[in-house]
């Protein structure tokens, strides 16, 4: 069985009116991600999007480095970084430098970005979406691969190119890939890239499986990832009053973009019946260890990720659950 990896989830959100101002905001994320570490998580995500007035993280590579200085183990990765936005070379340097800084513990998930207001900022045609991140997948594999590369492709050329310094980790960083479709969740799969799925199962998860059968890929060396928040409380009415408060505020303003983009069902309230749940779980240690239990062994998930924080919310109720699960809840699946 592959072994369940736990990870935690960072976007360093304030929205209007919390009465917090936003370096309090970093200082408690960053308080957080330290006991993350001590407590024995496997990993911390660092999502990425842009122009938000609560102040969500636009620049995952800052966010990351400030990671790696303060803790020892964990690995650090994007969830997701939005490759239309990043020039490959570029990205290819800051991966490195931060895979050396944190002495190779980088992972980098990706995805094709959906939200038309980011598109019209940065200038970049959203129609061009898919060939910008695949393309930029290559050139990161060149850069990390390669003493010296030439790449020829629709919208980047280069010649003669040497990425100094190279990663720690030979081929460099692991390589994930967000899907919100079939062919999101082929194109991981032809691409050689974990999945981190969101939808329907038989929409974003089998297309992956079959697809590495069909390329004679090994299923147990690919991971499959999902950001699915669990609270560990006693105190479960209240509790679940307080975050979904939080959960509404953050969904409200997916809702927003992805009803501009036509993807309104992609959003994990879809009642579909094969949809991979993302709602919270909440509950003592055993209801939590038995539902996780449930949910990884009937999705084949591997990594399982909750959020640190909830915007607007309390960090206390974050940090003593991350604490009790790691505690009472953790050993289960070691």
């Amino acid at each position: 069985m592959t072994y369940l990896r736990f990870g935690v989830a960072f976007d360093f959100r304030n929205p209007p009116g919390s009465g917090v101002s936003l370096p309090q905001i970093y200082a408690q994320c960053l308080q957080q991600i330290r006991a993350v570490d001590r407590l024995g998580y496997d990993s911390v995500w660092i999502t990425e999007h842009h122009f938000v007035e609560d102040g969500y993280v636009p620049s995952f590579v800052a966010a990351a480095g400030a990671v790696a200085a303060i803790t020892q183990r964990v690995s650090i990765s994007s969830n997701v970084l939005l490759m239309p936005f990043h020039h490959p070379i570029r990205l290819a340097e800051d991966l490195s430098v931060l895979d050396n800084l944190s002495n190779g513990r980088m992972m980098l998930g990706v995805g094709l970005g959906y939200a038309h207001h980011e598109f019209r900022a940065f200038g970049v045609e959203r129609r061009h979406r898919v060939s910008l991140t695949e393309e930029g997948i290559q050139i990161l594999r060149h850069a990390w691969n390669e003493e010296r590369f030439t790449f020829s492709g629709k919208r980047y050329a280069f010649e003669d190119v040497a990425v100094r310094p190279q990663p720690v980790q030979a081929g460099g960083p692991p390589l994930w890939i967000a899907a919100m479709s079939e062919a999101g969740a082929r194109r991981a799969a032809r691409l050689g890239a974990h999945i981190l799925p969101q939808g329907r199962r038989h929409v974003v998860l089998e297309p992956w499986y079959e697809e590495l059968a069909a390329r004679g890929a090994r299923v147990g060396d690919f991971r499959v990832g999902i950001l699915r928040p669990f609270i560990v409380t006693t105190e479960r009415k209240a509790v679940a009053a307080e975050v979904n408060k939080g959960e509404r505020y953050r969904l409200s303003i997916y809702a927003d973009w992805l009803s501009e983009a036509g993807d309104q069902e992609i959003l994990h309230s879809s009642p579909a019946p094969d949809a991979i749940p993302q709602n919270l779980i909440i509950g003592g240690p055993d209801e939590i260890g038995d539902e996780i239990e449930a949910f990884v062994t009937r999705f084949g998930i591997t990594d399982l990720i909750t959020w640190g924080t909830s915007p607007g919310v309390a960090p206390e109720i974050f940090s003593e659950s991350l604490e009790r699960f790691a505690q009472e809840v953790m050993p289960q699946f070691r």
